[in-house]
């Protein structure tokens, strides 16, 4: 057939969920792509979870504690894992953890414990980007009137961050949680490479060596769709949350 009517075929067979054939594996795609996908979901959700419990308790305490030591060392340790690669963090924590400290297995899935490091260096970018993003919000907020009245009322310093400001500031850092999470999905490429997690990113690495096109195309297809997915649920989730931008009838 001709090249675009082979085009609009394939296109068609991908929305029915037909991918292809592996040209090194001579199995379907899409069977493939569903052996993987919930090994990088796991991650994915042990990632977020890194990610979510170091970052927001790291803003919230270097905006209280603005321009303090504590503050600088916990912006410095963010800004740390925004600019390392992901490749340099896993290999680094592979050398300290699993060979020189022998507390972590090196590769492998078979246990909690093997997702440990793959999921502090995937959080750690995101924990970053969270905790940067908490402390400029909750920074913002404290300098509103309604953070002063309640100081004037007598409210206690925490009441007021957990009362009032947090769930003022959380709102963009909710929709910023959402769209990192299929983010993180489509981005585990370096991290199930470096680790031996047999996820999407492990089949795009494994085809790409492999010169395996139909199994690359439908595995970055496929993620890509996740992704996009994705950014229209945290876009849904921030007007749910703010009435204020909500579609009016």
């Amino acid at each position: 057939d001709p090249v675009m009517v082979r085009y609009f075929t394939y296109i068609k067979n991908a929305l029915h969920g037909d991918f292809g054939v592996s040209y090194k594996l001579n199995r379907e795609i899409s069977d493939l792509i569903m052996i993987a996908f919930p090994h990088t979901i796991k991650l994915t959700i042990y990632a977020a979870l890194v990610a979510w419990l170091i970052g927001i308790p790291a803003g919230i305490i270097s905006a209280v504690k603005q321009n303090t030591i504590v503050d600088r060392l916990f912006m410095g340790f963010s800004l740390l894992g925004v600019s390392m690669p992901v490749f340099l963090a896993g290999l680094l924590m592979q050398y300290v953890f699993a060979y020189k400290l022998k507390l972590l297995p090196v590769t492998g899935y078979a246990s909690f414990r093997y997702f440990i490091m793959p999921a502090i260096v995937l959080g750690w970018s995101s924990a970053g980007t969270i905790a940067r993003l908490v402390r400029s919000n909750l920074l913002e907020i404290l300098k509103n009137d309604f953070i002063r009245t309640a100081r004037a009322k007598g409210l206690k310093e925490s009441a007021i961050i957990v009362g009032h400001a947090m769930k003022n500031a959380m709102l963009p850092v909710v929709t910023m949680m959402a769209i990192q999470v299929s983010g993180l999905l489509g981005g585990a490429v370096m991290t199930e490479s470096i680790f031996g997690i047999p996820g999407i990113g492990r089949v795009c690495f494994d085809a790409i060596g492999a010169r395996d096109m139909p199994l690359l195309q439908g595995s970055v297809l496929f993620m890509t769709i996740i992704v996009i997915i994705g950014n229209l649920i945290a876009d849904l989730m921030y007007s749910f949350l703010d009435p204020r931008i909500r579609i009016s009838k």
